[in-house]
Parts: structure tokens; C-alpha cells; sequence
């Protein structure tokens, strides 16, 4: 068994700052023996405006926000699935929001970027979201293997797409990991009942931060990060403000339920 923590957040306009608030949390989750962390989306920034994203966006491979992951990670021997960070594209006028894992000895395993992009209208809010207007989507899914189990990886809006988990489940996933950032009135409305129906149709792991509180550019986030055993149970669950939730993975449990409970063997249409 291994434990492995979510990170909570309500990341502002300056990244140094978000910066050091990562860096204490990850430090806490460690001590409390979390051996990998997951940060939200934008952990690193949360703008003023969509487009204050191109302004701190950074080649693959090299740049504050990626050494500041791949430091964290060895500085304290944790495995760090990195949230999103913007990440420069094809498009000069728009980012890729680039998830990256890194190693416990800091060595960058891999890299998502994602897929579904969130341009809708919150019913009853007025609030209006269009991210392709400054995000390019992904294309692929990614399966990693790491110590803890096969962990894929999905952010936030690409929650709604069980088609996207059913490929991760047939190529074996134990663990997802969505890092996100959900709107209040959507994350009330939708966010745990998601997270438990991934977990329970595909009989695995669920690791979900998220962004949670009120932040400067006057968005609210749900919060409510947290971890879903393959049964649906909610092992942990942080409702607002910065902080984390914590729970061990435990492959033995997950092997026993998928033998008790064969669903996955059961599939007659692809």
C-alpha cells in the first residue's frame, strides 16, 4: 500500500506565490508520508483574464514552473503529478494545458495535455467559458506505469466523458488522477457524483484535486478534493481552502474487487 495525497488550492494572478503555497502543501502531504502528490489545474496560476496565461507560458522542457515541479519532487521523494501548467503550442496566441509527472528522483516521466475544452454557458450563473480561445486540446490519453499502479491521467471537463476512462480502464488503469478546477455551481451540482460513477464503472482509484475557494479574479471553485476507492467510497475529502486530502492505494483491495465483482470482464459492446 501506498499513500497518496490531492492537493486543495485557490491559486491567484502570481505565480510565485501559488508557487510557495504548492511547495508548503506537497512538503505537508510528504511529512504526513504521501509518496505521490497531485496538484489542481492552473495550480500555478489562476489570471486576472484567460489570455494572462500566455504570458507565463514555457517551451516543453525547461522553465520556472517545470523546475519548480521537478525540484519539489526530488527535494522531498515524492512522485508529482503537476495539475496544468501552460505549456507553448502550435498556436502563438494559445497554450496547451500541459500536465506533467515527475519521479521521486525529480526525472519527468510524462506529459498529458487536455483534451476536452470547457466553452459552455453556466446554466442559471451568466457565467460564459471558452477556453479554445486560449487552450489547444490534446489529442491523446495517457497511461503511466509507476509504483503505486498503472495511473491515468484526465483534467478537470474531461470528466464528463466516461468514453475517455472506459479506453484507460481496458488498457488497465488502477489509479486516475483529474486534477481540476470546477466551478461552484458545477462541482455542486456534478462533481462528486462524477468522480464516484468513473470509480465504480471502471473499479478503480480516484484522485481528484481540485481549485477550491474564492480567488482574485472573482471565479469561485468548488473544492472538495478527493479520493474515491473502487467501490465508490469517499476515503477523504477537503471541502474549502488550501490544504489536502490523504488516502493509501491499495492494489490488494483493488485485485479482490475486481475478482469479487468482474464487471470489466462482463463488456458486450465496444
Amino acid at each position: 500500500m501506498s499513500k497518496c495525497a490531492a492537493i486543495q488550492m485557490a491559486s491567484g494572478p502570481n505565480v510565485k506565490a501559488n508557487l510557495l503555497e504548492a511547495e508548503k502543501l506537497i512538503a505537508e502531504a510528504a511529512k504526513a508520508g504521501a509518496k505521490l502528490v497531485a496538484l489542481p489545474e492552473n495550480f500555478a496560476l489562476m489570471g486576472n483574464k484567460e489570455t494572462d496565461k500566455l504570458d507565463v507560458k514555457e517551451p516543453d522542457g525547461t522553465g520556472p514552473i517545470q523546475d519548480f515541479l521537478s525540484s519539489t519532487a526530488k527535494k522531498h521523494s515524492v512522485w508529482i503529478v503537476g495539475g496544468t501548467m501552460p505549456i507553448a503550442g502550435n498556436d502563438r496566441k494559445r497554450i496547451r494545458a500541459a500536465c506533467h509527472i515527475y519521479d521521486d528522483r525529480g526525472e519527468r516521466i510524462a506529459r498529458y495535455d487536455k483534451i476536452h475544452l470547457f466553452d459552455v454557458n453556466i446554466p442559471g450563473s451568466g457565467d460564459v467559458y471558452r477556453e479554445s480561445d486560449s487552450i489547444e486540446a490534446g489529442k491523446e490519453a495517457l497511461i503511466v506505469d509507476t509504483p503505486f499502479g498503472r495511473l491515468g491521467v484526465a483534467v478537470c471537463y474531461d470528466l464528463r466523458f466516461p468514453e475517455l476512462f472506459r479506453g484507460m480502464s481496458q488498457k488497465g488503469v488502477d489509479i486516475l488522477v483529474i486534477p481540476a478546477a470546477f466551478t461552484a455551481e458545477t462541482g455542486a451540482a456534478h462533481w462528486e457524483v462524477l468522480l464516484r460513477a468513473r470509480a465504480v464503472e471502471n473499479l478503480c482509484y480516484v484522485i481528484a484535486p481540485n481549485q477550491g475557494g474564492f480567488h482574485l479574479n472573482g471565479r469561485k471553485t468548488f473544492g472538495h478534493s478527493m479520493i474515491v476507492d473502487p467501490w465508490g467510497m469517499v476515503l477523504d475529502c477537503y471541502k474549502t481552502g488550501g490544504g489536502f486530502v490523504m488516502a493509501e492505494i491499495d492494489l490488494d483491495h483493488l485485485e479482490k474487487v475486481r475478482t469479487a465483482f468482474p464487471v470489466l470482464k462482463h463488456r458486450r459492446f465496444v
